[in-house]
């Protein structure tokens, strides 16, 4: 597992407490599966400086470690549940419980799903948790999102800094 990935306009996720955080998950080695990282590059140029942008393998222990302290935090990540490739899903996790046959695809035990519903149980789920998941078609090993994916980042772009504007 590699580490999380920091990008321009980030720092330690210690001295970033308190501001929004977005999260791109995955595996840009995994075709489809570099999808939130893929938003996160192309968010880094197009953020407050007061956003906290990380990318990340996706972990669940990890992930719950990184958005402690955090008020608001957006997941990005890419999801298998038979809707058209390219789809975006936008679920307010901090409001209901995650499905979790979306996010089955992940490569660790601990998957965001489970990240996610263990928070909540702890009592230590951010206030406010946005997770687009981009419905994926090709997972196999490789770089470069498939056509439908790739026209999909500018679509969570526009949702994301939509939400950051809506927040403060």
């Amino acid at each position: 597992m590699s580490p999380p990935t920091t990008t321009p306009n980030t720092q330690s996720p210690q001295t970033r407490s308190g501001q929004p955080l977005v999260v791109g998950i995955g595996n840009p080695y995994r075709r489809d599966d570099g999808v939130g990282p893929a938003v996160i590059r192309e968010l880094a140029h197009q953020v407050s400086p007061h956003v906290c942008l990380r990318e990340h393998s996706g972990e669940g222990a990890s992930l719950m470690a990184m958005w402690e302290g955090h008020p608001r935090v957006i997941l990005v990540d890419a999801v298998v549940s038979g809707t058209a490739p390219g789809t975006v899903h936008r679920l307010e996790a901090h409001r209901q419980p995650l499905p979790a046959s979306l996010f089955h695809r992940s490569t660790h035990a601990f998957s965001l799903a489970e990240a996610v519903e263990l928070s909540r149980a702890l009592g230590t789920l951010p206030p406010e948790v946005l997770i687009y998941g981009v419905e994926g078609r090709e997972f196999d090993h490789g770089m470069g999102l498939s056509p439908p994916v790739a026209a999909a980042v500018e679509t969570v772009v526009r949702r994301i800094l939509a939400d950051l504007r809506r927040h403060g």
